[in-house]
């Protein structure tokens, strides 16, 4: 039986994040858990991660197209955060984001994590933020680096 696992160390990978400057509060603390991620436990060096920022999360999928077209990254963390509010934007943002990036990965062959928080309030977004619910940030950079060694171990 043949049976691939993902590692999680990537010392030589090229990773892009790609963040949404809207709601940059919450962001930042989903940037550093993503970062500390990479580098201390990825091990992915300083000139391997390029930050992308973006106006908002409805642009992120457009920037990650582009990103995923130079082939250049083994892959790309998508980080923003979507907070509901009175009316149907929510809704639109949310899915439309989703749906693009999804669509990006499959198209491009990579990992394209999702560290989008689509959230009720403000107070969840800041408990996924690095609070008393984990950092989204860090856990999307683990995926990142463990669908690259997936990928590879099956192209192998």
């Amino acid at each position: 039986m043949n049976v691939i696992k993902g590692v999680i160390a990537a010392p030589d990978a090229r990773i892009a994040i790609a963040i949404a400057r809207f709601n940059h509060f919450i962001n930042d603390n989903l940037l550093d858990g993503a970062i500390d991620v990479l580098k201390r436990i990825g091990h992915v060096k300083d000139a391997n991660i390029t930050v992308v920022w973006v106006p908002g999360a409805y642009e992120l999928p457009l920037s990650i197209s582009v990103l995923s077209d130079t082939k250049y990254y083994d892959a790309i963390v998508a980080l923003g955060t979507i907070i509901r509010g009175n009316t149907a934007h929510f809704e639109f943002v949310a899915r439309e984001c989703s749906s693009g990036l999804s669509k990006i990965a499959t198209r491009a062959a990579m990992p394209v994590a999702f560290g989008i928080l689509t959230t009720e309030s403000i107070e969840q977004a800041i408990e996924r933020a690095g609070t008393t619910v984990g950092n989204k940030g860090a856990e999307a950079a683990l995926t990142a680096l463990e669908m690259i060694n997936v990928l590879q171990a099956i192209k192998a």
